[in-house]
């Protein structure tokens, strides 16, 4: 928290000297009582004491005074607020190993459902482009408000060969937003790339398109998908069937997302994919920005000083 005058915060040094001074004064009020009465005849006249009970409200009434103090100096915080207009990637990929059955009903139909799913949750004012990759990076659609462009070019993904991590991010790097009579392009907000396993093929090594991502402040949040069980069987000429194991590996994705100040998730099942896409979709969607909350610390000395007030004048019948 940060305050616009915080030398106003000076004013906190009081509050001891208050809490002395009060209680300099009730034990000044308790010789004075014994000096002209009997203490011990009180239980006679009063039907109780309130004991510890009569600090209370004083205790309240200087938190009211300290939150008062807190918002003279103009205190900020950062706070969450919905982010307005933003452009985010999805890069997916559909190498061969997506083909995979071990997370329901292929690792490529789970990721386009978990796609759809993270559509539903970031605002409408988005634009969201999907890049595809296999042995090659390519464009399914570009950065756009219309949905169902999106679920069109998400539809239309087939399995292919390769892995060309790098060539995906270095191109959805490219896939900013052009500004209005301007020349000048926006880069996206964020890039959400899906794979299951380490480069295999493409022109860009991952570090270098990692490099390119952190230059434009552009994090790339990771999903790794599969299962240690994953297999691919395809049917050759002949009619004999080849089993390829096609575990997924973690590596590639983790360092992308590390150097690009992104996220590393998992996803062993298409419900968890799910929970991620969802995850994330939630989280575009906000923004962090620091906000003046005086008006907080206001409502809340106003709050304390009445309560404590209210305590000292009904409940003890007497002003503190």
């Amino acid at each position: 928290m940060t305050f616009s005058w915080p030398i106003a915060l000076a004013g906190l040094v009081l509050l001891p000297v208050l809490v002395l001074a009060y209680l300099w004064s009730e034990r000044r009020r308790t010789s004075s009582q014994a000096a002209f009465g009997n203490p011990a005849l009180l239980p006679n006249v009063i039907d109780r004491e309130p004991g510890r009970l009569r600090y209370l409200p004083v205790a309240i009434l200087l938190l009211g005074l300290a939150a008062m103090i807190v918002g003279v100096a103009r205190p900020h915080a950062i706070v969450s607020v919905p982010r307005e207009e933003a452009t985010v990637i999805l890069a997916m990929d559909v190498s061969r190993s997506m083909k995979a059955e071990d997370v329901e009903p292929t690792r490529l139909d789970a990721a386009r459902a978990a796609a759809e799913a993270f559509l539903a949750e970031v605002p409408e004012k988005f634009r969201v482009g999907v890049v595809s990759f296999a042995s090659r990076a390519a464009v399914g659609v570009p950065p756009t408000h219309d949905r169902a462009l999106v679920e069109e070019a998400l539809d239309s993904l087939r399995p292919g060969e390769g892995t060309a991590i790098g060539d995906a991010v270095a191109l959805s790097v490219r896939l900013g937003e052009r500004r209005r009579g301007s020349d000048e392009v926006v880069p996206p907000r964020a890039i959400l790339l899906i794979s299951d396993g380490a480069r295999d093929g493409g022109r860009v090594d991952p570090a270098e398109a990692a490099k390119q991502a952190r230059e434009q402040a552009i994090p790339v949040h990771t999903v790794l998908v599969g299962t240690a069980e994953g297999v691919v069987e395809e049917t050759l000429t002949g009619g004999f069937r080849r089993i390829t194991q096609v575990p997924p590996s973690p590596e590639t994705l983790q360092a992308l997302s590390e150097a690009t100040g992104g996220e590393f998730f998992t996803a062993t099942d298409d419900e968890r994919l799910r929970e991620v896409y969802e995850e994330l979709g939630s989280r575009l969607g906000e923004r962090e920005e620091s906000r003046e909350v005086t008006d907080f610390f206001a409502a809340g000395a106003a709050a304390l000083l009445l309560v404590g007030g209210a305590l000292s004048a009904f409940l003890f019948q007497r002003i503190p």
